[in-house]
């Protein structure tokens, strides 16, 4: 059960796209995270690290309610998306699922041709009225996650056949091809190799311009290549929040300064 609390501010902002209060999660009695207050901008990339266990993406995961899924689980504070609560009973967390898509640490296409796992949610929540409409879909989907030209003349093949960072690059498709209007990612990059990871991170850049992206990363050297805000989290808090370019080079708090330099991980 869900116990959020009112916003305690108004967030006036044209800017901010995402603003979380007074955020804490319990799974069972452990609490994971403690007190986050945060605000996330639209078309900006936002990277959350710290070291392993610290709660970032048990936080990445509230934005989309997919610790809704796991029974222990409790989410207290506010968390609203464009000035709406999104914790409201009202809320169909399907519903906020498609506006707030969701990359994941491994590629996981659906054991689907490529052309399916893309028009899979367009289907779902009807976005498209007919076959040309989906075909439209999925195409402009393919061309946005920089993959089109590899698999345009193959869409009826299993995503499941593609190499890792194509696998990973149809799944980011698959994500924005229900027009979401946050994309969150989870470790996108971690089972890549360099060249993959290359062209994700040229990906997320050119994200930007039409989401507000929201990436877990263990990687300071791809937080600092591809983020314009950077979030640091330590043992269930949200030590500090700010440029990328003044977290790591003029922190504000010790524990990010040690955790920049080496010191702690």
């Amino acid at each position: 059960m869900n116990d959020m609390r009112p916003l305690e501010r108004i967030v006036d902002s044209d800017t901010i796209k995402i603003a979380a209060r007074g955020v804490q999660v319990h799974y069972g009695e452990t609490q994971a995270i403690k007190d986050v207050d945060v605000d996330i901008e639209d078309h900006t990339v936002t990277a959350f690290i710290g070291p392993s266990g610290c709660g970032k993406s048990t936080f990445l995961r509230c934005l989309n309610r997919m610790n809704d899924t796991i029974d222990t689980c409790r989410v207290r504070g506010s968390i609203t998306l464009d000035g709406e609560d999104i914790y409201d009973k009202s809320v169909d967390p399907v519903q906020l699922r498609a506006k707030v898509g969701m990359v994941f640490q491994k590629p996981n296409p659906f054991p689907k041709s490529i052309y399916d796992n893309v028009a899979y949610g367009p289907r779902i929540h009807g976005l498209a009225r007919n076959k040309a409409e989906l075909d439209g879909i999925v195409e402009r989907s393919l061309r946005r996650g920089a993959i089109w030209d590899e698999v345009k003349d193959r869409l009826d093949a299993p995503g499941t056949g593609l190499s890792g960072g194509q696998q990973q690059r149809l799944c980011i498709a698959r994500a924005i091809a229900t027009e979401p209007e946050v994309l969150l990612m989870d470790e996108p990059c971690s089972a890549l190799d360099p060249i993959a990871t290359s062209q994700v991170e040229e990906l997320i850049d050119e994200l930007r311009t039409s989401y507000s992206v929201v990436i877990v990363t263990h990687s300071m050297q791809q937080a600092a290549r591809v983020s314009q805000k950077t979030a640091f989290f330590h043992l269930g808090a949200l030590v500090e929040f700010g440029e990328t370019g003044q977290i790591f080079t003029n922190p504000q708090d010790p524990r990010t300064e040690s955790y920049i330099t080496g010191k702690i991980g």
